[in-house]
């Protein structure tokens, strides 16, 4: 690998991130951008198109595609220094470290079980119209495929269930709605399942390769926080997350999902330097704690004891983090928005340095029209800003910057990481040497904290997947249970029919 490595989509994507741009981000917007010519963007697609189409090629056409390629390195040259002024140099080199990190991840890929993913490509349309059946027999939402809105609001308020609306008054049926009040109410998560399996779940496009394994682009830095982004269709962290059950590691490999625990809330105690927010991270249980702080619950509450009222306290801290205000607190909580309003009241009052320092990034936001992570990735403000977005900035963005080095560190150490997912990575290792794998690994991510947060480190949490087990998410366990019987009920009747 190089010993540096500048990539100046990523520089170009950093200049001009948080503003319109005319051209896009690729090389031929960055072109543009910087008033320098280039081959017509319809040109650029049909010869993408061309190499993608894998041949084979006429003589003609492969000299056409070695021309395209070396006017693309042409460019490159030409734009290298008319960007280079506005370069911010040394943080430029650790985003091109990345982009190496990202290469491995990408390369290294994840172990699909390609044959059950084979027997549910052949059978799911059957499945799926099972799925109506089994599924819509608990809701009574469904005629024949369609999900019917008025049915849905009369089973939400058969459960007492409140569920957001739009300003027409009509409910909200986005994906988002229903995956916010699915991780709040566990009986919506069928329903919320069984609408994406059916909308968006294509089988066919999950990126599956040769040797079983799942390889998607990361799209790094594609996000206005500096996130990967990678195709939800190809990637198999993108559909439902039942689908994940074909994750399986190979023979002889394990594989370990390894995330930080409460990495918003400690990222925003750490920058905030706030000392009861640094206080209830340490606890081991921020929520709890913060109870405690409010004087919700008695000094000696454990989660056992105050289930419910630490559940509270967790929705408001997460809808901080999230930028929520009250009406969407009481939606997520189910409870009146004074309620909602007493707690995001009490969040304010416990925690008034990271108010202040939240308060903060916004005035300097708006003053200075720019606001960056620690290590300099920049969003540009502009026009009506939310400000919500703009408080959630440095929780989500420095929480990509950590994740960023923990994948440089792991992969340079030798570790084979599969992919970054969020806040977590998942790697692969060998069963002889697990032990110390899990640990070099656990290392990178303490150490990569530590670096963007002054010191402060953020504890992580392991879950290892052996070689005869496969991926499980309790959000998806009762779906991939589902699916699996029925796919043998589908393969029985097959083979019935043949008989």
């Amino acid at each position: 690998m190089p010993a540096r490595i500048l990539d100046l989509y990523v520089e170009h994507r950093a200049r001009y991130n948080g503003c319109p741009t005319c051209f896009g981000n690729g090389l031929v917007g960055a072109l543009a951008a910087h008033g320098l010519d280039s081959i017509g963007a319809a040109e650029k697609d049909e010869m993408r198109d061309l190499i993608l189409g894998g041949g084979p090629w006429t003589p003609e056409e492969r000299r056409s595609i070695i021309d395209y390629c070396q006017s693309d390195v042409d460019s490159l040259a030409r734009l290298l220094p008319v960007m280079a002024p506005h370069i911010d140099l040394p943080r430029a080199l650790l985003r091109g470290r990345y982009m190496a990190a990202a290469a491995h991840m990408e390369r290294t890929g994840i172990p699909i079980d390609v044959e059950t993913l084979e027997r549910l490509k052949a059978h799911w349309h059957e499945i799926q119209d099972a799925l109506i059946a089994t599924v819509d027999a608990d809701y009574g939402v469904y005629e024949g495929c369609s999900f019917k809105a008025h049915r849905w609001g009369q089973w939400l308020e058969s459960q007492g269930i409140p569920w957001p609306r739009l300003d027409s008054g009509a409910l909200d049926l986005s994906e988002d709605t229903f995956r916010e009040m699915a991780r709040l109410y566990p009986s919506v998560s069928p329903m919320r399942e069984l609408r994406h399996a059916l909308s968006q779940l294509r089988l066919n496009d999950l990126a599956v390769g040769s040797d079983g394994r799942n390889r998607t682009l990361l799209s790094a830095f594609q996000a206005r926080t500096g996130r990967n982004q990678p195709s939800n269709s190809r990637s198999i962290f993108g559909p439902s997350v039942w689908l994940r059950g074909l994750i399986r590691p190979k023979p002889g490999t394990a594989l370990v999902y390894i995330d930080w625990g409460q990495q918003e809330f400690g990222i925003g105690a750490a920058l905030s330097e706030d000392p009861m927010m640094l206080e209830a991270y340490n606890s081991g249980d921020p929520y709890l704690e913060f109870a405690k702080q409010a004087g919700a619950v008695p000094p000696n509450a454990t989660k056992d004891t105050y289930g419910e009222e630490r559940e509270l306290y967790k929705a408001c801290a997460l809808a901080v983090q999230y930028g929520m205000g009250e009406q969407s607190l009481a939606y997520r909580i189910g409870r009146p928005p004074i309620e909602a309003r007493e707690l995001l009241r009490k969040h304010h009052e416990t925690y008034r340095r990271f108010w202040q320092w939240s308060d903060r990034i916004v005035t300097h936001a708006m003053v200075m029209n720019r606001i960056h992570t620690v290590f300099g990735w920049p969003l540009h403000v502009s026009g009506e800003p939310n400000e919500r977005s703009l408080r959630n900035f440095p929780m989500q963005a420095n929480g990509a910057e950590m994740l960023r080095l923990a994948c440089c560190l792991a992969t340079e150490r030798g570790i084979r990481v599969c992919m970054p997912v969020h806040d977590a990575i998942l790697i692969e290792a060998d069963m002889d040497n697990i032990g110390e794998t899990v640990e070099a690994a656990q290392l990178a991510m303490a150490e990569a904290s530590r670096v963007v947060l002054n010191g402060f480190e953020l504890r992580s949490d392991v879950k290892v997947i052996q070689q005869n087990e496969r991926y499980s998410d309790k959000r998806g366990e009762t779906m991939w249970n589902r699916v699996m019987h029925l796919l043998a009920e589908a393969e029985s009747w097959a083979y019935a029919r043949t008989k």
